[in-house]
């Protein structure tokens, strides 16, 4: 209901312009779930496990289970990764041209290159595209203002740069050693052979591989559907800031909010800890908004009574102050020298009280996200799954490697998530199998493993160009 009472507010070009990011925004994830999920289900199918159809089917299903279970029951950390690459607070200074046209540039960036890479058969990451275009458009924006590089939060920008770079070096070598213990423990040399025309797969190794490309689904869409869902917050909040700064599933979270500050100071009371003067401003700002009120929706009020000069968006307010405080607990958390008492407390007030009001996904994010991604993994994945089944190694994909390669992928992926880092699948899988193709003796094929490797370099500076391009642009069409 939120969501339609905040389109209320919206006429002409503006409310136009929301419905096409939206449509972006679900192709993104569309398409997301074709190019990067073939990697999941080519083991199935090369190695005559699954035939093509079942395999997808299975494979979008198990994306689409785990989107919806992992952020309902979990959280949406990896979501909350990617919005906050881009400071959120850029879409509000901005005028409000600069703002649709900053969201708009980066969903067509991520979109066209996913597609024309896709279209190439080229197994890039859709987690660099899109991080890529975040980045172009908070460049172009701050350059186009004179404010130099100052567009993109690069602290979060390097944490997640890491966990990319990181992962297909994690899932190159883990592969290959998997394969190599698996040689040295299962000695049927039918695991490490090519097979043959007709041949199928021994039982349990059929149970493997199924297993471990439903694992590879499931984590695919527990980290890839916090992106997607990532990019729908950023719509959100371009084109309604206001409507989606404080938790809409949740209003009565007010006397909540007001307990945690409260017991903020009073830990750092107890503990003899001094408190930071601009954690003390923000926690007076959040208390003298929400004294007295039963629900977060009473905020709106607040904002219309005010005839004092204060800002009229209180809630948006309200958000960056608990923002802030977030932050400044994080860090104090994260110090050296204080009580591991006064850590806990403070950690578990942040967690439980204070994240969950600003940091929050619709449901019908979540299950729209889900829906699209499962829904585009059953088309179009035969293109690059012909890349990495036949033109990474030089023969063609055995039991054993494709066991290995999607075990360590899934398991990669799963820890990702667990660690709140959002990281490429199609990098780890595809890593995967080039290792155990090492490992196994079956070499590489230079060519393409050439190509992809470029396509990976070039992904995140294209995108930045891209996006950029795109906004510069869409500025200069609409002033």
């Amino acid at each position: 209901m939120d969501f339609w009472n905040a389109v209320g507010e919206l006429s002409g070009w503006p409310l136009v312009f929301l419905f096409i990011a939206l449509l972006v925004a679900f192709a993104f994830e569309f398409i997301n779930g074709f190019h990067d999920t073939a990697n999941a289900v080519t083991t199935v199918i090369y190695t005559h496990t699954l035939s093509a159809t079942p395999a997808v089917l299975y494979s979008g299903a198990m994306n689409f289970l785990g989107a919806l279970v992992t952020v309902l029951a979990g959280g949406a950390a990896v979501a909350f990764s990617i919005v906050n690459l881009l400071p959120v607070d850029l879409l509000i200074k901005a005028n409000s041209n600069a703002a649709l046209v900053m969201v708009l540039a980066l969903l067509f960036a991520g979109v066209m290159w996913n597609l024309g890479t896709w279209y190439l058969g080229l197994p890039v990451s859709s987690s660099h595209t899109l991080i890529g275009s975040i980045l172009g458009v908070g460049v172009a924006n701050s350059l186009w203002k004179g404010e130099g590089f100052n567009g993109v939060n690069w602290a979060k920008a390097g944490e997640v740069g890491a966990g990319l770079l990181l992962s297909p070096l994690c899932g190159f070598v883990a592969a290959a050693v998997l394969l190599l213990l698996m040689r040295r423990t299962l000695k049927e040399p039918k695991l490490y052979e090519p097979p043959h025309d007709g041949d199928r797969p021994p039982r349990w190794v059929r149970v493997v591989l199924i297993c471990t490309c439903g694992g590879v689904s499931f984590a695919h869409g527990s980290n890839d559907g916090q992106k997607g869902m990532g990019l729908l917050l950023l719509v959100l909040i371009g084109f309604m800031p206001v409507h989606y700064a404080l938790n809409v599933n949740e209003p009565e979270k007010a006397p909540a909010l007001l307990n945690a500050v409260n017991e903020v100071r009073a830990a750092y009371a107890k503990h003899n800890v001094p408190l930071p003067d601009a954690l003390d401003r923000n926690l007076r700002y959040v208390a003298g908004h929400l004294d007295g009120l039963g629900s977060l929706d009473e905020l709106r009020k607040r904002e219309e009574q005010d005839k004092d000069g204060r800002p009229q968006n209180v809630r948006w307010e309200v958000r960056q102050a608990l923002f802030q405080t977030n932050h400044e607990i994080k860090r104090a958390v994260a110090g050296v020298g204080v009580p591991a008492e006064f850590r806990t407390e403070l950690e578990q007030v942040r967690k439980m009280r204070i994240a969950p009001a600003i940091e929050f996904v619709p449901v019908w994010v979540v299950v729209g996200t889900a829906l699209a991604l499962g829904i585009g993994t059953c088309v179009g994945y035969k293109r690059i799954v012909i890349t990495v089944a036949e033109k990474i190694g030089k023969t063609h994909l055995t039991y054993g490697q494709g066991a290995a390669a999607e075990s360590v992928a899934a398991a990669t992926i799963l820890a990702a998530s667990f660690i709140k880092l959002p990281v490429s699948t199609t990098q780890v899988l595809s890593s995967g199998i080039a290792g155990t193709m090492a490992a196994n003796g079956s070499g590489v094929q230079g060519s393409t493993c050439r190509k992809i490797l470029l396509a990976w370099a070039l992904t995140l500076p294209a995108c930045m160009l891209l996006a950029g391009l795109l906004f510069v642009f869409g500025r200069l069409l609409v002033g």
